[in-house]
Order: structure tokens, then sequence, then C-alpha cells
């Protein structure tokens, strides 16, 4: 006798023949998308920071150029301390208002000044040569308001050191050496027979007041009585 067939399963060789000619399958638009959209941003960070490297070594080009510039700065003056800050936006700080940034561009500088009122730009320029002057007499106009800032407190102190003295030296002095207050002086006669006519012409209205008003109110109880007779 023939051997049984072996069961298989129905269509299972149509099946695999359609697999088998569809091949794999592709990706999603999604998975396309994102894919996409990761190659660009992975290019953009890469452009980016060729910039801000660009920024960064123009900024450390201008910091070499100004330290030799600025060596004269007094020792004991600490309002200044030069240094790159990187970051997002690389910044060569002069003090804790003053700094040279990039523009837009990435190839002019910006040298900038925060205030109250916002931002101030005091110079800006392709090349280092102005800036590094803009920077120079910066520094001298701070260290002029410096010193006139420490000369005014100066002068309080010394103000107030005389006072103070002053206060001492009152402080010291007998009781009996200060002189007495001067006396106050009294009102004349014509002022006081002037507020004793003033005082007797107001009691004589007030007077007079009062008697017109008895003298209203007595008629006016004499009619009704003669009302009621």
């Amino acid at each position: 006798m023939d051997p049984l067939p072996q069961d298989v399963p129905p269509n299972s060789g149509a099946a695999g023949e359609a697999d088998s000619a569809v091949g794999p399958r592709t990706p999603s638009p999604l998975k396309l998308a994102i894919r996409k959209a990761r190659l660009e941003e992975a290019e953009r960070s890469e452009v980016i920071a060729e910039l801000r490297g660009a920024e960064t070594a123009r900024l450390e080009m201008l910091e070499e150029e100004l330290r030799p510039a600025l060596a004269d700065i007094p020792r004991d003056v600490d309002m200044f301390d030069i240094g790159l800050v990187p970051g997002d936006r690389p910044r060569l700080f002069i003090d804790m208002i003053g700094f040279v940034e990039m523009g837009r561009d990435r190839r002019t500088y910006h040298f900038v000044q925060a205030t109250r009122y916002g931002r101030v730009t005091i110079a800006e320029s392709e090349r280092m040569e102005p800036i590094i002057s803009a920077v120079v007499d910066y520094v001298a106009r701070r260290l002029i308001e410096r010193e006139k800032a420490l000369a005014g407190d100066t002068t309080l102190e010394q103000a107030a050191s005389v006072y103070v003295d002053a206060r001492k030296t009152r402080t010291k002095m007998p009781a009996a050496a200060e002189a007495p207050p001067p006396p106050s002086p009294r009102p004349g006669i014509l002022r006081r027979g002037i507020a004793f006519v003033i005082e007797i012409l107001g009691s004589a209205v007030l007077f007079a007041l009062v008697t017109i008003g008895v003298v209203n109110a007595w008629r006016l109880v004499s009619t009704w009585l003669a009302s009621l007779h």
C-alpha cells in the first residue's frame, strides 16, 4: 500500500509564494519623517557647533590683544576681570556690566554695556582695533568714576568726623557756661489795648444777640397767649 500523504495546511504553498514575492516591508511615512528630522538636526548641530567655535576663536583673539592694552590697570582695582564665558552666545566680559559678543553675522564685534534702562552698544566693528580702542576708553572712564566715588566717600567721612568731634566738645562743656535763652518778647501796650477792645465788643455783640432772642421769644409767647383768649 502506498503511504498516506502528510497533512498539509490548505493554501500554504500559495501564501509562501506570495510572501516571497512581496519581499521586505517598506518603512512607514512616519519613520521616514523621523529619520529625516534626525539627519537635519545632526547637520544643524554640526553647523551651530562650527559657528560657535568660530565665535569663540574670534573672542579669544580679541582677549589676547586686549590684555597687553589693559596691563596698566592698578593692582588694587578689582572691578575689571577680563574673561571669556562660553555658552550659546560666547561673551568676553570686561567687567560686570561690559562685554563683547559677536553679531548675527558671526563676524562683527559688539561692545555692549548693560544699564538699568537696557543694553547700550558702545562700539561695533568687524576689525579688532576699534573695539580695543573703545574698551580702553571704557576702562579709563570707569577708573575716573571710581576715583570720584572714593573722593565722595572720603568727604562724607570727614564731615561725619567733624560733626562727631563738635558734638563731643559740646557735651564736655559745663552747663553754667551755656548762655541762657533770650527772653520771649512781651506783647506791647497797643496790642493789649486792641485785644481788650475786641473782647469788649465781642461781649457786647453777644449780649445784644441774647437780648434780641429773648425779646422775640417773649413776643411769640405773648402772641400765642393772646390767641388763646
